[in-house]
């Protein structure tokens, strides 16, 4: 297969050395981006800022703010038969770019935010993917409900969710623990190393791609 996966934080600029970000380390979405192309998958890789190796075997695209992720998607998703969205993207950036550091001008600082576009959500509607669509779900309470709300809401075929406030595991960790959630089912797999996880998650995905495209 030929195959999408983003990682990692998106950046949102302040000012020339500002910028609003997430706690991503991007280990998961390169762990999966490594076992797919162990797998013998074709692998493009689209990365916020992170301090990871790229992985061997795999087509390497950085990106900073979570416009450059939407453009990099939109522009290289429709020759890919699957893609799996592990990046953390922000939901907001800031309204206004300051040209110069901003100064202390007070003992407050209001910011104004708009929103980011939202590329999992688009793939479908805006950008016309049709192939094998993953999505991650980082949340703090409700997992299963919010990652099937997801699910719903963006055309997923699964969507592959943890709960980040548990200590040890998802953000800045080696572990993860995951909830496979399936538009019929919900399947629990135990703790694991992440590099561990990722091939089964690849085996996972490379099951509903070949169901998708024996039914047409």
């Amino acid at each position: 297969m030929r195959v999408l996966v983003t990682a990692g934080p998106t950046r949102e600029a302040l000012d020339p050395v500002r910028y609003l970000t997430n706690r991503s380390s991007g280990k998961m979405g390169y762990a999966m981006a490594d076992a797919f192309a162990k797998a013998g998958h074709e692998v493009l890789l689209i990365s916020g800022p992170t301090q990871l190796e790229i992985p061997e075997g795999v087509d390497f695209l950085p990106v900073e703010s979570a416009l450059e992720m939407y453009a990099a998607v939109e522009r290289h998703i429709a020759r890919r038969d699957a893609a799996v969205f592990a990046a953390a993207v922000a939901d907001y950036r800031p309204a206004t770019l300051s040209e110069h550091k901003m100064k202390k001008t007070g003992e407050t600082l209001t910011l104004e935010l708009v929103r980011t576009p939202d590329i999992l959500g688009s793939v479908r509607s805006q950008f016309g993917f049709t192939g094998t669509l993953i999505g991650f779900a980082a949340e703090t309470q409700d997992l299963e409900a919010f990652a099937r709300d997801k699910l719903q809401r963006k055309g997923c075929d699964l969507v592959i969710a943890n709960d980040v406030s548990k200590p040890g595991i998802g953000f800045d960790s080696d572990r993860n623990e995951v909830l496979l959630v399936f538009p019929d089912h919900t399947e629990a797999p135990p703790e694991d190393e992440k590099h561990h996880l990722a091939p089964m998650l690849v085996r996972e995905i490379e099951r509903i791609a070949a169901e998708k495209m024996a039914g047409g």
